[in-house]
């Protein structure tokens, strides 16, 4: 009973190690219900924008299709944009106005064969107070599933996969490493990512129900807990149309793997401080990094020769 009652007391310790502080940056976090209708959905998201900037916010992140979300293969293709078009545009210039980075979790971009092959890339944008697009991510995970449940989804179909994870970006809320959606089940990118100097993952995302009600919260809560990470995860709810609903909750998880904002119910916005001292201390009192030993992995059963 001591024992546990220590482990609680050292639980506790680290989610208030430092406690809040009016220096540590803001960031904003939606939760959307995207549709066919992009004129409605910018509406949406602009508004979310500026709320969070009058709170201050340096930061806000969008989901995985932010943009919209089509009721079939042949709507999802014939709304797609290039990142020269207006869509892109009006983000930047809204990035602008409201003087904060913006991260666009998920945007239907035409591929570069388009006219030939009618393909997209699911590109996760990064853009700063500027307007200036800082990075771009193109989704490497598609999401091809056919669940007893009856939900079948085959992203593969229209989608191409991305080739390459992008260097996390220095931001003013600390160095953001980009993901999407489907991407967090693969903890190897996010090792990476975290390698490469990520103190923020951020998976914008359109998770369905079915997988929503099992795994969301504790895989992200996971990808925190191994990389010693904020993870940032913006959110599609609801129903968009009558073959697609979205699970929600929308959350930022810190370094020691607590939940510290979530949406409710219904699109909106969750508020959390990023406090990278809280996040480097984590790192020093638990080097988890210095402990990995890549010399073992992909070894397993295999003795050294001579």
């Amino acid at each position: 009973m001591r024992v546990g009652v220590r482990l609680w007391g050292a639980l506790r310790s680290f989610r208030t190690m430092s406690g809040s502080s009016a220096h540590n940056p803001l960031i904003a976090v939606c939760q959307v219900t995207s549709t066919a209708n992009k004129e409605e959905n910018l509406s949406t998201c602009s508004a979310l924008i500026r709320e969070a900037s009058a709170r201050n916010a340096a930061m806000v992140f969008l989901p995985e299709a932010f943009d919209y979300i089509g009721g079939s293969t042949e709507e999802t293709l014939s709304l797609a944009e290039s990142l020269e078009g207006a869509l892109i545009q009006q983000y930047a210039a809204l990035a602008r106005e409201c003087r904060l980075w913006l991260s666009l979790g998920g945007f239907h971009e035409k591929g570069p064969n388009w006219e030939k092959d009618r393909r997209i890339s699911n590109s996760h944008l990064l853009l700063d107070d500027t307007g200036c697009i800082r990075s771009i991510y193109r989704k490497a995970h598609l999401f091809d599933v056919e669940l007893q449940s009856g939900v079948s989804l085959k992203e593969s179909s229209f989608t191409i996969p991305g080739v390459e994870l992008v260097p996390p970006v220095c931001t003013p809320v600390g160095k953001v490493g980009l993901a999407i959606c489907y991407d967090l089940r693969f903890p190897e990118m996010s090792l990476a990512l975290s390698r490469e100097g990520a103190e923020i993952l951020t998976y914008p995302s359109a998770f369905i129900v079915t997988t929503g009600l099992a795994h969301w919260e504790v895989l992200l809560r996971a990808r925190a807990i191994e990389n010693q990470c904020y993870v940032v995860a913006a959110a599609q709810t609801g129903s968009h149309n009558q073959r697609r609903t979205s699970y929600g909750h929308a959350m930022v998880v810190d370094p020691w793997g607590a939940v510290v904002a979530q949406c409710r119910e219904g699109p909106g916005l969750c508020y959390a401080e990023i406090d990278l001292p809280c996040l480097h201390r984590v790192r020093r009192e638990m080097p988890v990094q210095n402990h990995r030993r890549a010399d073992l992995y992909g070894t397993v059963g295999k003795k050294s020769q001579g």
